[in-house]
């Protein structure tokens, strides 16, 4: 819809999910300094021209309708608007260019097409901002320092972390921990549906969206 809560919601997709677009620009060729000027033109035109406005959201996601409308504007508009002065449009979003740099290196670029170096990006990116939501509501709760023993749970660092460990470290009994790693994978797996239904058409594609982004970080 056409309403200023709209436009804010998806100027917030924009700033979250801006990574994976440089990290497309950047494997396409493109210096850090272009990759800058291009991320923020190509978001600067999807806003002001309201690329969503015409779209069936049922027919796909965020993340898909956004990397095709980025390859339509690094084939034809930038070039037709190569002959323009660049910083014609305000900076919308905030680009961190030496972190964004720092993230690109780390990437296997090699065995990567710009395409999936976007959906492993897109991928990492959305992960981050469930586990920021979820180190959030831990601090909020006076649990700051549980989050930070207990996230490594999430993942597969928790074999080499015993919880008998982390339960001397937080005073806890060994059963304890166990009840509170449950309940972090409980919030954290609710969260994660929670943001990727931000960018899918409805909840019958999450779980088929999930399984895409694990892929991508295979």
């Amino acid at each position: 819809a056409d309403t200023p809560q709209a436009r804010e919601a998806l100027e917030t997709l924009c700033r979250t999910y801006w990574h994976p677009i440089y990290a497309f620009v950047r494997r396409q060729g493109h210096s850090p300094h272009d990759a800058q000027d291009l991320t923020q033109e190509f978001f600067a035109r999807f806003l002001e021209k309201n690329y969503l406005g015409g779209v069936d959201r049922a027919k796909g996601r965020f993340r898909s309708f956004l990397l095709t409308c980025l390859k339509h504007f690094l084939a034809n508009e930038w070039d037709k608007a190569g002959a323009q002065k660049r910083g014609a449009h305000p900076i919308l979003i905030p680009i961190n260019v030496q972190s964004a740099e720092t993230s690109c290196g780390l990437e296997p670029a090699e065995s990567m097409t710009a395409e999936k170096m976007f959906e492993h990006r897109w991928a990492l990116t959305l992960l981050g901002q469930v586990l920021a939501r979820l180190r959030e509501e831990y601090t909020r709760d006076g649990k700051a320092r549980t989050f930070e023993q207990l996230k490594c749970t999430l993942s597969g660092e928790r074999r080499s972390v015993p919880y008998a460990e982390i339960g001397v470290l937080l005073d806890m009994s060994e059963g304890a921990v166990k009840v509170a790693v449950h309940r972090l994978r409980t919030r954290y797996r609710e969260l994660l549906r929670q943001e990727i239904a931000h960018t899918v058409s409805g909840p019958d594609q999450v779980e088929d969206e999930i399984r895409a982004l694990f892929a991508a970080l295979a």
